[in-house]
């Protein structure tokens, strides 16, 4: 080999291991770059407030919104049609149970029943000669003076006319029902509304003459959501409001709770009665009831706004402590959790399951994370976590 050979070949190695050497740095280059880039692109920490989860006593209570209306109510009217002949009530007037408030004419009728008992009187004469003949007869059946044959006839006319006379009387007792629904009475006692009817005005059958409302006492109807029925039984006591009556507070009592749930609410109905000797209170009137039921309860507590309600399940993200980091700080981090709700009370929740009291549940910034994303805390603004939050005067 030559030495212009030699030369030759170890400048080609020495180029070989340029290049090898250069791809080499290169690979080393582009890893370094995409792990920077692959880090870059993690997660940075997410800012949240935080509350600490406590037990508090809580009295268990049902609030619910309703309308009140009249324990009993009615629209009267006549059952027959006519003529208005009479008005014995005045508009807003206090009625007692039978009280006669209007009448229909009923000539026509009255006349019909005056027919039929003068037949009771010509068929009770019948009867009376009918019974005669047959004690005649049945006396001289005795003698052999007439035959069994005449006496079967005597008796046969006898109970002929006892059938006219029973026929008579039921046809009699039809007529005065059709009298009486010529005249429009009160059911129960109560207050009438504005009369709709005037003095000599032809009705038809249904048509309204007056209102009839019962008022002491009044009913509320309300609901209540499928996770508060067990606190809601026929006896419990209740209070009601109303700015209708402002300052004022009523007694209640509910008297009935319907026994299934409304499919597309998923609400219990509930009612309500409230004595009302005064008159204070007037149907269609607005009112907010309050149920309380029992000796007060702990339960852990919540702000409502750190609660992710999902078709699947309420959730919280809690903040864990992870160590320290490369930077020596504590290593926060967001934790999921599903919980069970129970009450809410103003601006809480109840949880049932799923925390304990000292756990660091997430209140603001839920919306940014996920298990195992870093948090910063920042607890300055915080959302509201009132039992009893009012609404302000505008």
């Amino acid at each position: 080999m030559t030495k212009g050979t030699t030369k030759r070949m170890i400048i080609m190695l020495i180029i070989a291991a340029v290049l090898i050497g250069g791809m080499v740095w290169f690979q080393h280059f582009k890893s370094t770059m995409i792990a920077k880039a692959i880090k870059g692109m993690s997660n940075p920490p997410q800012t949240v407030s935080t509350i600490v989860a406590q037990e508090s006593s809580w009295q268990p209570t049902v609030e619910a919104l309703g309308n009140l209306r009249a324990s009993q109510q009615a629209s009267l009217s006549p059952q027959i049609a006519g003529v208005v002949t009479a008005i014995h009530f005045r508009s807003g007037e206090k009625v007692r149970a039978g009280q006669v408030l209007a009448q229909i004419n009923d000539a026509p009728q009255r006349a019909q029943l005056a027919q039929l008992q003068a037949q009771v009187g010509q068929l009770q004469a019948q009867l009376n000669l009918a019974q005669i003949t047959l004690a005649r007869d049945e006396a001289q059946l005795k003698v052999q003076a007439i035959s069994q044959a005449v006496v079967d006839t005597d008796r046969a006319n006898v109970t002929s006319v006892q059938a006219q006379l029973k026929a008579l009387a039921e046809q009699i007792n039809a007529q005065k029902a059709v009298l009486a629904q010529a005249t429009v009475t009160a059911p129960f006692t109560g207050v009438l509304g504005i009369r709709q009817v005037n003095l000599g005005q032809y009705l038809a059958p249904g048509t309204a003459v007056v209102t009839l409302q019962a008022l002491d006492p009044m009913d509320i109807d309300f609901t209540v959501p499928q996770n508060q029925i067990d606190l809601v039984h026929v006896g419990m006591k209740a209070e009601l409001t109303t700015n209708a009556a402002p300052g004022k507070t009523f007694e209640a009592k509910v008297i009935a709770v319907e026994p299934q749930i409304n499919t597309a609410t998923r609400n219990l109905t509930v009612r309500a009665r409230i004595p009302n000797p005064k008159g204070e209170l007037l149907p269609g009137v607005f009112a907010t009831i309050r149920l309380t039921d029992g000796e007060p309860r702990n339960y852990i507590t919540l702000p409502n706004a750190a609660v992710a309600y999902n078709p699947y399940g309420a959730t919280v993200f809690l903040v864990k402590d992870e160590g320290k980091g490369a930077d020596g700080k504590p290593k926060l981090v967001a934790e999921q959790r599903f919980i069970t709700t129970g009450l809410t009370r103003g601006d809480q929740v109840a949880v049932l399951s799923g925390l304990k009291a000292g756990d660091t549940v997430v209140t603001a910034g839920q919306l940014k994370l996920r298990n195992g994303v870093p948090v910063l805390i920042n607890n300055s603004v915080q959302p509201s976590d009132n039992p009893n939050p009012q609404v302000p005067n505008s």
